[in-house]
């Protein structure tokens, strides 16, 4: 097959893939995922495990050392058959923290600690960084494969180039699918989804070479058992502590590798899905086996000698003529490189960001952190930590040379991985595991997997010295990289993983047994070691708001969340029985804020956010008094008790405010009905005056027009007076007749700003729009909406103190509803008249200063109650704003049942 089509057809198929992630994300956008939240996509997701190792080195491996390639298989298996709650647990815990990397896992477990979550995110890269390198070595050497077309193709020099140019590649699909924007559940549907195509491509792909092989080649079933039985390959020896040591590292593998993490708990959407993926996962591992060793067996007989074992699934197809079957198996190959790589470096981009490069700028710089826009901050460092990480594997590539079996580099980085177990399920089964007990577990495991394993695979004087192989570390011999303690005669894999998990695990306890736990530790204890006892999940940080006030809470959410902040507090407001968008800072409340802002910062950064912002330290002596001496009965009773008294303190507040509500509301109708009064006896007294001129006769003609004239005007006066008092009792009363009709968004708003441009037109008064987002069509009542941005519009001309004057009109769609914000660029409403503006006593100024009765608003409100939508003011924005939201189409008029839901 000519290399020009090969290329061509890896382009048309990475086009294919992100043909999906976009379609995807945009119906996740929308709220449309479907079928896309099925259990099928979640299990072809933890395909992921399968990478370019057990797509070709397995083949390799089995090629090697017979059998023994089951054992990356045999791990997953028992993890997912015999440990699936333990995979459970894991998935709660995540969705309860919001944790978004199994960096944050480890630093929430012991206190929220952002040193653990520093090395953790350290080791992860280390340890990521051969098996990133072994993606790019697997892709150059199947496009160098078809670049000679020859079994010896993987020897061509040059493939350095490509491998630049796929890391290349990988780099920009990562970052435009990966780094789009901030979830708060840093969950990305459209990669997610990709990778479950990939899943099914590499499977088909290394089935259908399977098959050839057993039916084309070999002649059958029980030929290939014959042929397997009558190999006699070096090397293919059972060996007792190899399997134990590799089934054990595949199965610690599959729950501390970040890409495994990553989809197994981040991007969990149903922690049912995990019960299907507990036996469907292992039979795709299953289906993914069962044709290696057929193949390798095959490929040894009928390759010539000197053929790389790891290329036989590609090179046995190409030697036999099957130039379509060897493109479908180069696409299975690219597709198990590209999906880990992708996976991969987002989450180590996601650790980088949250726990390295986040907390040190909160750390130098707090005041800009807290004030500025933390979004295109976050995105950007993503993007280059992707950059880095697929930088980092290239070195690795190029320095090593590219020439270790795959299955070797795959296994290095799986014993660096593993090092987090100790700490991973310690923190969810021990409640006496601590911040001390863990760093140390994991610098000690990782030291001795560097010393052991990862530094000899540069090669020997590469970067340890020869003389430190052979004499041992400062001349001591029981420090052999090979020979640790003086374990002779033990293979270097599984020397590396005993000593290294041996000593993590025994310092990790020691370092517990020997330190005492922190309040916020014991704390966090009790939630992940009870993730499934739900009063346990009671929070009892202790939060202690003092001068702080929502409003602050709400600004720093806002430019971390953007327009999710609004509706996270929102509901939160709506929960706690009150209106508009600022609810009490209770634990409960400030608990779920910390943990909606892990989403997007981690866990560690969220926590110390929001404590510099509270200006206090996180816990006091009498949280640890408290903590050190209660029982499961006081806590218990205790939370019980705390429940109760919050709720009365709220509903006391509630009744205060609603008795302050309504003493102003007094004073505010006394105020109307003077208003009111003067508003009526004003015209009527020049009605009469005039009318008894009029009466006298022999009167000038210019007088009688004159006199005419005023009468008229004035009793156009009284009517649109007396017309706004029925229509709002019209409205009010829910029997108005709306006229529905399929209306243009942007010619409403230009009729309402035609009409709203007669108020004060001396004024220098600009307003912005966006006249594409303004290309809808709604089902609602044209002249009554009209009227509702006629008075937004014109309140903001009126009152406006801004100078020029300038009005912003934004909208948006989402999930069938439209929001219209008015956004000026005024002092705005003061916050001790927002809770009033929209009620028909009410006015936004002096009653002196302007001219009406103070009923625009409340017709405003009704209107939207019976067109089915809402009004409600935005605070927080630096200036007066406004938001209307109302459905695309409103079906038929239900003014009663919309008043009674607003309600």
């Amino acid at each position: 097959m000519p290399f020009n089509l090969l290329v061509l057809i890896c382009l048309v198929y990475v086009i294919f893939l992100f043909l999906v992630a976009f379609v995807v994300e945009s119906r996740a956008a929308r709220g449309r995922l479907g079928f896309l939240r099925s259990p099928v996509i979640y299990t072809l997701s933890l395909s992921i495990y399968c990478t370019a190792w057990t797509f070709y080195g397995a083949v390799g491996y089995a090629a090697r050392s017979g059998l023994e390639f089951l054992t990356i298989y045999l791990g997953p298996t028992l993890v997912f058959v015999g440990w699936w709650l333990v995979l459970r647990k894991l998935v709660r815990i995540g969705r309860q923290q919001r944790v978004t990397s199994i960096a944050d896992l480890i630093s929430s477990r012991f206190g929220k600690s952002n040193l653990l979550g520093v090395v953790v995110t350290l080791i992860a890269v280390i340890a990521a960084t051969p098996y990133i390198a072994l993606q790019l070595q697997s892709i150059t050497l199947s496009f160098s494969v078809f670049a000679r077309n020859t079994p010896e193709a993987w020897l061509v020099p040059g493939h350095a180039d490509i491998a630049l140019w796929v890391a290349g590649g990988l780099a920009v699909f990562t970052i435009l699918f990966g780094t789009r924007n901030l979830d708060a559940k840093e969950q990305h549907h459209g990669i997610v989804t990709a990778i479950a195509v990939e899943a099914v491509v590499k499977l088909v792909a290394l089935l259908a070479v399977g098959s050839f092989v057993v039916w084309g080649l070999a002649g059958g079933i029980g030929p290939m058992i014959d042929h397997i039985g009558t190999a006699e390959v070096p090397g293919w020896t059972f060996q007792s502590d190899r399997w134990v040591g590799l089934i054990a590292l595949s199965a610690a593998a599959v729950i501390s590798l970040p890409r495994m993490f990553q989809v197994m708990v981040v991007e969990n959407i149903d922690e049912s899905h995990l019960a299907r993926a507990s036996w469907a996962f292992p039979l795709y591992l299953f289906a993914m086996s069962l044709f290696i060793l057929p193949i390798a067996v095959i490929g040894l007989e009928r390759m010539p000698e000197g053929t790389n074992p790891d290329m036989l699934v590609l090179t046995l197809p190409l030697a036999e003529g099957q130039g379509a079957l060897a493109m479908l198996a180069f696409l299975g190959g690219f597709s198990s490189a590209t999906s880990m790589v992708i996976v991969e470096t987002i989450a180590l981009a996601t650790m980088i960001s949250n726990n390295l490069v986040m907390p040190l700028w909160l750390r130098l710089r707090p005041a800009a952190a807290l004030s500025g826009d933390l979004r295109g901050g976050v995105l950007l460092t993503r993007r280059l930590a992707i950059a880095g990480v697929l930088a980092l594997g290239f070195l690795y590539y190029r320095i090593s040379g590219g020439s270790a079996a795959l299955a070797a580099i795959g296994l290095i980085a799986f014993a660096g991985m593993a090092q987090f177990l100790p700490a991973m399920l310690g923190g969810i089964f021990w409640r006496g595991g601590t911040k001390i007990g863990a760093l140390a577990g994991l610098v000690t495991g990782s030291a001795i997997w560097a010393y052991t394993l990862f530094l000899p695979s540069f090669g020997v004087d590469a970067v340890i010295p020869a003389q430190v192989f052979s004499e041992g570390l400062f001349g001591l011999g029981w420090l052999r990289p090979r020979a640790l303690f003086g374990t002779e005669g033990m293979d270097p894999l599984v020397h590396s993983v005993f000593w290294s998990l041996s000593l993590n695990v025994i310092a990790f306890t020691l370092g517990s047994v020997l330190t005492f736990p922190d309040p916020v530790e014991r704390i966090q204890g009790v939630a992940f070691v009870n993730a499934f006892d739900r009063e346990a999940q009671a929070e009892r940080l202790g939060w202690s708001h003092g001068q702080a006030e929502p409003e602050a809470l709400l600004s720093l959410a806002q430019r971390i969340l953007g327009e999710e902040a609004l509706t996270f507090f929102e509901a939160q407001a709506r929960a706690q029985g009150k209106e508009g968008f600022l609810p009490d800072l209770t634990p409960e409340f400030l608990a779920e804020a910390e943990r909606k802002l892990a989403g997007s910062v981690g866990a560690a950064t969220a926590h110390a956010m929001i404590s510099q912002l509270f200006g206090r330290a996180t816990v006091t002596v009498e949280d640890l008094m408290a903590v050190a001496n209660e029982t499961a009965q006081i806590m218990e009773y205790s939370a019980k008790l705390e429940a109760k008294q919050l709720e009365l303190t709220r509903t006391a507040r509630q009744l205060r405010e609603v008795n302050d509500k309504l003493t102003q509301l007094s004073v505010q109708k006394d105020a109307f009905l003077s208003q009111i009064s003067h508003e009526l006896r004003t015209p009527m007294t020049s009605i009469r005056a005039f009318s008894e001129i009029l009466t006298e006769g022999d009167l000038p003609p210019g007088m009688v027009a004159d006199s005419g004239r005023i009468i008229h005007s004035e009793a156009v006066r009284l009517t649109r007076l007396l017309d706004d008092l029925l229509d709002l009792s019209v409205l009010e009363s829910g029997t108005v007749q709306l006229n529905l009709e399929l209306a243009h968004l942007g010619r409403m708003l230009d009729r309402a700003v035609q009409a709203a441009s007669q108020t004060r037109p001396e004024r220098s008064f600009e307003i912005r729009r966006d006249e594409m987002a303004e290309e809808l069509h709604l089902m609602t009542d044209a002249d009554r909406l009209v009227q509702v941005f006629i008075n937004l519009i014109s309140n903001a001309r009126k009152y406006c103190d801004a100078d020029p004057g300038l009005l912003r009109i934004v909208v948006r769609q989402k999930a069938g509803r439209v929001t219209v914000d008015f956004i000026d660029n005024g002092k705005g409403i003061p916050k001790e008249a927002q809770r009033l503006i929209f009620e028909k006593f009410a006015r936004m100024t002096d009653q002196m200063r302007a001219g009406g009765a103070g009923l625009g608003l409340a017709i405003v409100r009704e209107i939207m109650v019976n067109l089915g939508g809402t009004i409600s003011y935005l605070p927080g924005q630096k200036g007066a704003a406004f938001r209307v939201t109302l459905p695309l189409r409103l079906e038929k008029p239900a003014a009663k049942s919309a008043r009674a839901a607003a309600l």
